[in-house]
């Protein structure tokens, strides 16, 4: 979990750095919620997480950029690193705040899909990593870029809705998830999430 302290230090480092990568992401989880946290307890690699933690997503390209800075981030601040992933253009760390130099989120897509058709739901379990989908539920899949924003989107609903994560993708062009329940939690959900994205604030992709 990184102390305010801990995060002005890699603030101040990471500038430095600032001209040798490009910020596409800096997103801060002030508390992970319960299911959030137990979520990507699933698919992590690094240190696991727990309700109530505190978590950075950073993401930056070239992707090779994040080997470094988990580097600094581990030696300078008693932060655990909780992912490193690098893939063919982007890589994004979770190190468990604004800068002016990260790329605003775009919400690629909002759909809401109600009474989900029992084959459909089997079909989409096949997939998930989370909570299973039940037929006759109300489904919610969002996409915004850059990817890591979904982390952060996905927190915010489950603070401001009684839902169910069925998955979350971070990496690559577009980061999605999926969430479920009532339709009137659902809708609650997608304004809570929408919400936090267009309030951040960031520097437009090129």
């Amino acid at each position: 979990m990184p102390s305010q302290r801990a995060l002005r230090l890699l603030d101040h480092r990471w500038s430095i750095m600032a001209d040798q990568f490009s910020l596409r992401v800096y997103s801060y989880l002030d508390r992970m919620q319960p299911q959030y946290a137990a979520f990507v307890g699933t698919i992590t690699q690094g240190d696991l997480p727990t309700e109530g933690m505190a978590s950075l997503y950073i993401e930056v390209a070239p992707g090779n950029e994040v080997f470094r800075l988990v580097d600094i981030a581990v030696k300078s601040t008693e932060a655990k690193p909780g992912a490193q992933i690098v893939e063919r253009e982007f890589g994004m760390i979770d190190v468990r705040n604004d800068l002016h130099r990260r790329i605003k989120p775009v919400i690629a897509s909002v759909q809401i899909i109600t009474n989900i058709d029992p084959y459909q739901a089997q079909l989409l379990n096949r997939f998930r990593r989370g909570s299973m989908l039940v037929p006759g539920e109300t489904m919610l899949v969002l996409e915004c870029a850059p990817a890591a924003y979904i982390n952060y989107a996905c927190n915010e609903a489950e603070k401001g809705a009684n839902i169910k994560i069925l998955h979350v993708s971070s990496v690559g062009r577009f980061g999605r998830m999926w969430l479920s329940g009532s339709e009137a939690e659902i809708l609650t959900a997608r304004n809570a999430a929408v919400k936090a994205l267009e309030e951040l604030e960031g520097r437009p992709e090129r």
